[in-house]
């Protein structure tokens, strides 16, 4: 088994959702003692942002780019890789103003390649290309927003993940932990027995 694990939150050190992905992935490689581990983490490397710099270098075919361009589009190559490679993906998703972070979206952006994760049918259907893989999603939040309006994180990660071919998610979630010592207690042991639950 091959894991790779993100960690998208802002903050390098002491981040809730970077910790409960720990706890998941630990608890996998106890359940697959030869699982290999590759992590990335998107604050103390940060990738960057999907701009017209970018997009210049995407779209010059490969033989013609200048090494500035070679250089970035191979930074984008190398998340590809690692998401080709995983048999398991487990994301750590703190909500940032109802979203996913910066550092998650520009990871996202620089998997999602048109004819290498994804590509579009004759018939003019979408084909994920990511597939075979299950995604542990854990979503950290200072209020409740669970099955609301408001949680605008899951339907995106549903759609974005499953329209590069990635539609074996599960979500374990920690809410309330702006609410006070006590809520936030009970919410990081209800993240944990989500956890079990969801790798028994």
């Amino acid at each position: 088994m091959k894991i790779l694990q993100i960690n998208s939150s802002a903050r390098a050190e002491g981040a809730v959702s970077t910790q409960l992905a720990d706890q998941l992935v630990a608890r996998l490689r106890d359940a697959h003692p030869g699982a290999e581990l590759v992590l990335r983490d998107l604050a103390r490397t940060p990738h960057p942002a999907l701009d017209e710099t970018a997009l210049q270098a995407l779209f010059t075919p490969a033989a013609e780019r200048t090494p500035a361009q070679a250089a970035r589009v191979a930074l984008d190559d190398t998340l590809i890789a690692e998401i080709q490679a995983a048999d398991v993906v487990v994301l750590g998703v703190p909500m940032y103003n109802f979203g996913v972070s910066s550092q998650l979206k520009n990871w996202i952006d620089a998997i999602a390649r048109a004819r290498v994760t994804f590509r579009y049918t004759e018939t003019g259907q979408a084909e994920g290309l990511l597939t075979g893989k299950k995604v542990y999603a854990v979503l950290t939040r200072g209020g409740r927003y669970r099955d609301t309006a408001a949680d605008t994180q899951v339907p995106y990660l549903r759609a974005v993940l499953g329209f590069l071919g990635m539609s074996d998610l599960q979500f374990v979630y920690a809410e309330g932990l702006a609410m006070g010592p006590e809520v936030q207690r009970e919410a990081l042991s209800d993240a944990q027995r989500q956890i079990e639950a969801a790798l028994a």
